[in-house]
């Protein structure tokens, strides 16, 4: 008996050593940024601009008269999005394309409200260039980015792909057995931002999603006000669904901006 209770004791505190280690480590396991400066593109401006803290961001700008920003989801850089951008100016519109603090050469370390801060930079540098009409288009992490962005900056209409209601919920998922509610500090509470918005939504998601559940991102879906789109596509994971959808997918984006 006396044995029994010490593995127990040795358990439980194995337990709470991987929950601090989790606590203290969480956004090494959240974000999953690539520090180098992508090399810039044909026919784009190289734009250096700073957040509110004054953290130094780079992006990439296409002019056109409705501009979509493009906020990426949690690894990479802008780079490795550039096909998002050269699908939507094939379509006629213009793409400012931005890499958060510590993404691709931009400065810092990236936190929940840090990326809200560098979406809200973005949004001054365009409008600071009459830009015209502004579209967000969220992507995966950047969906929580997006829904945070228009409670407070309203665009004329968001696009969602493979985005969740809320981080928390997602991590409960992949983490049953930590008490993620409680340990989370980045939580991205997309639903509860949405209902603050009365734009049109596009919501995209892959019905083969491993990463986020399909019923994440409906659950985005079903908390937006406004006009709104539910587009499922089938065979698609997390990272492919433009692919699987082909020449369908900027077809469908396109035609939902221009309605």
């Amino acid at each position: 008996m006396r044995g029994a209770w010490g593995a127990v004791r040795l358990l439980a505190a194995a337990y709470l050593v991987v929950v601090v280690l989790v606590y203290v480590f969480q956004r090494k396991l959240q974000y999953f940024p690539d520090p180098a400066t992508p090399s810039l593109p044909a026919g784009a401006e190289d734009v250096r601009l700073d957040a509110s803290d004054g953290t130094p961001l780079r992006a990439w700008h296409w002019p056109g008269a409705t501009t979509v920003l493009v906020l990426h989801g949690n690894a990479g850089h802008r780079g490795h999005r550039l096909h998002i951008a050269e699908g939507l100016r094939a379509k006629g519109f213009g793409v400012f394309l931005l890499d958060y603090r510590g993404y691709g050469g931009s400065a810092g370390s990236p936190t929940e409200e840090g990326l809200l801060l560098d979406a809200e930079a973005a949004v001054r540098w365009l409008r600071a260039r009459g830009a015209g009409k502004l579209v967000y288009y969220g992507e995966s992490l950047g969906c929580g980015v997006v829904a945070a962005l228009a409670a407070r900056e309203p665009p004329q209409a968001i696009v969602f792909q493979s985005g969740a209601d809320s981080l928390v919920r997602v991590g409960q998922g992949v983490y049953p057995w930590l008490p993620i509610r409680w340990l989370m500090k980045d939580r991205f509470e997309a639903a509860e931002a949405i209902r603050e918005v009365t734009c049109p939504v596009l919501s995209v998601h892959g019905a083969k999603d491993g990463l986020i559940d399909p019923a994440r991102g409906r659950a985005l879906f079903d908390a937006a006000r406004g006009p709104k789109e539910w587009w499922l596509v089938p065979g698609a994971g997390h990272n492919d669904v433009i692919d699987w959808a082909l020449h369908a997918y900027f077809d469908r984006v396109a035609a939902f901006l221009r309605r």
